[in-house]
C-alpha cells in the first residue's frame, strides 16, 4: 500500500511543478508589450554571439588527449560593421611548457599572422575589429603546445 501511495504523491509533485513552470513564462509576460519586448531581447541576445571551436594542439611526448591544450570562444559583430574576436586559450596539463594561439586572418592587403602564449590559461577580449568593407573575409586559428610556437601543433581551423 505504501508504494501505490508514494507513486501518487510523486504524480502529484510532478503535475504541480509541470503547471508552476508553464504558467512562469506567461505571468512574467503579461502584457503583449512585455511578451514582444521579451522576444526581440532573446532575439538578439542569441544571434550577437557566433560560437567556434574548440580546436585543440597535437599529441606529443606521451600525452593524451586530456593534456591537450585548446581555445574555444566566439564573434560578435557591433554596429559599425566590425568583427570583434573573444575566447579562452587552456592548457589543461600544466606541464611547464607554454600553450599558443595562433590567429590568421586574410584582408584585401593579405595574409596577417599573431600568436600569443601562456602557461595557464589567457581569456583573449575583443580582439580584431576587422571591416569586410576592408576586404576582412577569413579567420583562422590553430593551438601549439611546446618549447616553442610550432611544436605539437593542431590543425587550422575556421573561424570565420
Amino acid at each position: 500500500m505504501s508504494k501505490v501511495r508514494t507513486l501518487l504523491a510523486g504524480t502529484a509533485l510532478a503535475g504541480a511543478l509541470a503547471a508552476t513552470m508553464a504558467a512562469a513564462p506567461a505571468a512574467m509576460a503579461s502584457t503583449p508589450a512585455a511578451a514582444a519586448a521579451t522576444a526581440a531581447a532573446q532575439q538578439a541576445q542569441s544571434s550577437s554571439k557566433h560560437f567556434f571551436g574548440p580546436y585543440y594542439s597535437g599529441f606529443g611526448r606521451g600525452e593524451n588527449f586530456g593534456h591537450r591544450s585548446s581555445f574555444r570562444g566566439y564573434y560578435t559583430k557591433d554596429g559599425s560593421g566590425r568583427y570583434w574576436f573573444y575566447g579562452d586559450l587552456v592548457d589543461r596539463d600544466r606541464d611547464r611548457q607554454y600553450s599558443y594561439v595562433w590567429f590568421k586572418w586574410h584582408d584585401r592587403s593579405g595574409f596577417h599572422a599573431k600568436v600569443f602564449k601562456t602557461r595557464g590559461n589567457q581569456h583573449f577580449d575583443k580582439f580584431g575589429g576587422f571591416r569586410k568593407s576592408n576586404g576582412f573575409n577569413d579567420f583562422d586559428i590553430r593551438v601549439c603546445e611546446g618549447a616553442n610556437s610550432s611544436d605539437d601543433c593542431g590543425r587550422w581551423g575556421d573561424a570565420f
